[in-house]
């Protein structure tokens, strides 16, 4: 497995392997943003094929509730596998390249929300060190593949890890 940031080319085979429930492409707007130098998108790839992404956006977590307890604390965000590849280490091996490079930019901490439902995750999280900071809620919105906006709320945690040169 290697884990890079994502090349312009890496999109459609993103869109490909993991897709998302939305009409336009969540890959285009994290690659977007990665372009502008709000985020940096990681890949993990195993045998030439994406099997998981991770998102870190520099400027923090936009919900208010977080922005106030932990200000912009470097955020994970959109972390996800392949189905069939979960349980493998790639989500691991994706959280601690983001915190790699939160290091490398003297960063002192990073975080990341998990939804309160999500037990498998935050298990994981604490596994690796993160603890929690402050409740809030996750609202974000998208556009479905029929052309219908979907709102949604996630009642979420959001987590903070110490880093250490």
């Amino acid at each position: 497995m290697k884990i890079i940031a994502c090349r312009a080319e890496d999109v459609v085979l993103l869109d490909e392997h993991l897709p998302s429930a939305s009409a336009d492409s969540h890959h285009c707007a994290r690659f977007a943003r990665q372009q502008e130098g709000e985020s940096t998108y990681l890949l993990a790839w195993r045998d030439e094929v994406p099997a998981g992404h991770a998102e870190v956006r520099w400027n923090g977590c936009a919900a208010p509730e977080v922005r106030k307890a932990v200000g912009a604390c470097p955020e994970i965000n959109g972390l996800a596998v392949a189905g069939h590849l979960r349980s493998q280490g790639i989500g691991s091996a994706l959280v601690r390249a983001a915190e790699d490079l939160a290091r490398e930019r003297g960063l002192p901490a990073i975080g990341l929300g998990v939804d309160e439902t999500n037990a498998r995750a935050a298990a994981l999280y604490a596994r690796l060190g993160y603890r929690p900071a402050v409740r809030y809620v996750d609202r974000w919105a998208y556009v479905d593949r029929g052309g219908l906006r979907v709102e949604c709320a996630d009642s979420c945690t959001f987590l903070v890890k110490e880093l250490r040169a």
